[in-house]
């Protein structure tokens, strides 16, 4: 009714020839008592300034003091720096601007910011670990297609009360761990359009309240069995066109709250490594794509759900589980030779952040040992101890019949492996008791052999022996 009454006073001739604009103007919200930068338009209730698509190249200068919210998108601006802006902001768009440097002090103070949109920045790249420090109000931080190639450890740190995080359309190969674990109160995470290649099992630590995590489009290869330990209210996962070829089905137990899961557009192996996904989403009560294998050649173009538990290759671990049961060898998701690839595939990063941690490379399998060929041997290194402090001497005398195979990191000293291998062990120290036995024996046999010489071929060996 008021805006009505302003449209037919503005009608009016003698209205707009008394300064009847200026009062159209103050009616309307806008604020023309206080400066404002030029070419922008400034409100009042809440206190706006409004610079959106003027090609500006920097911050304008005269933004007013009190300024609440401040509308910057569209324009070219290059750098943010301190001062730029005051510390009663709360709502600030920088979106699609040309922003390559932001000084880590420019936001420092601003603690009653509310939303920041710096999306759209490609040239960005980088973002001080601490420039968002101290922002304890914000509830929305957009950082999409800004060309970030890495995120540092503690850049979300005290940011409790955020609940949108836009990280898509990055160049983000790797998520530090715990990166996450302030935000508390964060339920939606947008991460798709980057070039993750794993999930480890810390990525995500912290989202209890995690509703929403997009991760499509990506370069997905592995994700650790516990990478979803904490998200126990999500209920949106997606993680189509990644490149996984397996996927445990314990990682997806840990999403109790699940109700929408993505997983198309991947080469899925259908074979027994993917025993466990599909037992799991057989039990699956929410809504799935499809999931179409690439392999074995008998299932491609299939649909692992649609497959029958017959149809999966049933391969065998030697403890006689199949390779995607509980209990089996590739229900942690984490086969050597598929770690390998990723190894092989990521060298050229300095830290390759392998699934354990500190690792920087994968152990390769190293040949069963042999034992040397020949009827006689030495049984003993000199000052090498064996686990508990026993050498190999005494193990053999302890060890009676027990098999020491090679995956003890033994020979095989079986009683076959012994008749083959008969050795006398030798020593630096006193003989333990059992090679004291040998040692008798030994003496015993000498005696009867003496005893089968003549007389006359005794006596020259006695004669020797004195000379």
């Amino acid at each position: 009714m008021i805006r009505r009454f302003i449209l037919h006073l503005s009608a009016s001739p003698l209205f707009l020839g008394y300064g009847g604009v200026e009062l159209l103007l103050v009616l309307w919200g806008l604020d023309l008592s206080q400066p404002c930068p030029r070419h922008c338009i400034c409100y009042t209730s809440p206190s706006t300034v409004s610079c959106q698509a003027h090609n500006f190249h920097a911050v304008p200068e005269g933004i007013p003091a009190q300024s609440e919210r401040v509308f910057l998108q569209n324009n070219k601006i290059q750098r943010l720096l301190r001062g730029h802006f005051s510390p009663t902001t709360t709502m600030l768009w920088l979106y699609s601007n040309n922003i390559s440097y932001i000084q880590p002090s420019t936001f420092h103070g601003f603690d009653r910011l509310e939303e920041l949109d710096l999306g759209d920045n490609r040239h960005l790249k980088a973002v001080a670990s601490d420039t968002f420090l101290g922002l304890g109000r914000l509830h929305a931080l957009h950082l999409y297609h800004c060309g970030l190639i890495s995120l540092p450890p503690g850049i979300f740190a005290g940011l409790h009360n955020l609940q949108y995080l836009y990280l898509q359309d990055n160049q983000l190969e790797f998520l530090e761990d715990d990166l996450f674990i302030d935000l508390l109160n964060l339920s939606h995470l947008f991460l798709h359009g980057n070039r993750l290649w794993s999930l480890r099992q810390n990525t995500f630590r912290g989202l209890g309240v995690l509703d929403r995590l997009l991760l499509h489009q990506n370069r997905i290869q592995w994700v650790d069995r516990q990478a979803f330990h904490d998200l126990r209210r999500l209920t949106t996962l997606y993680l189509f066109n990644n490149s996984l070829t397996e996927l445990s089905g314990v990682s997806l137990t840990l999403l109790p709250a699940l109700e929408y899961l993505r997983l198309n557009d991947n080469p899925w192996e259908c074979d027994c490594k993917a025993l466990s996904l599909w037992d799991w989403l057989r039990r699956f009560r929410g809504s799935t794509s499809s999931l179409i294998c690439v392999s074995p050649p008998e299932l491609v173009g299939k649909d692992l759900k649609m497959l029958k538990k017959e149809q999966l290759p049933s391969c065998m671990s030697s403890e006689g589980h199949p390779r995607g049961s509980p209990g089996g060898e590739m229900e942690q998701g984490e086969s050597l030779n598929h770690l390998n690839r990723h190894r092989v595939h990521h060298n050229h990063h300095q830290r390759p952040y392998l699934p354990h941690g500190d690792q920087y490379s994968l152990p390769s399998p190293s040949p069963l040992p042999r034992p040397p060929k020949g009827g006689r041997r030495n049984c003993t290194r000199r000052g090498r101890k064996a686990k508990g402090g026993h050498n190999e001497v005494q193990l053999l005398r302890d060890g009676g019949e027990k098999d020491y195979t090679a995956d003890r990191g033994k020979y095989d000293l079986s009683a076959s492996g012994r008749r083959k291998n008969k050795c006398i062990p030798r020593t630096s120290v006193g003989p333990p008791i059992g090679v004291q036995r040998a040692n008798n024996k030994a003496g015993s046999h000498l005696a009867d052999y003496l005893s089968c010489l003549s007389p006359a071929l005794l006596l020259s060996l006695f004669f020797v022996i004195l000379r």
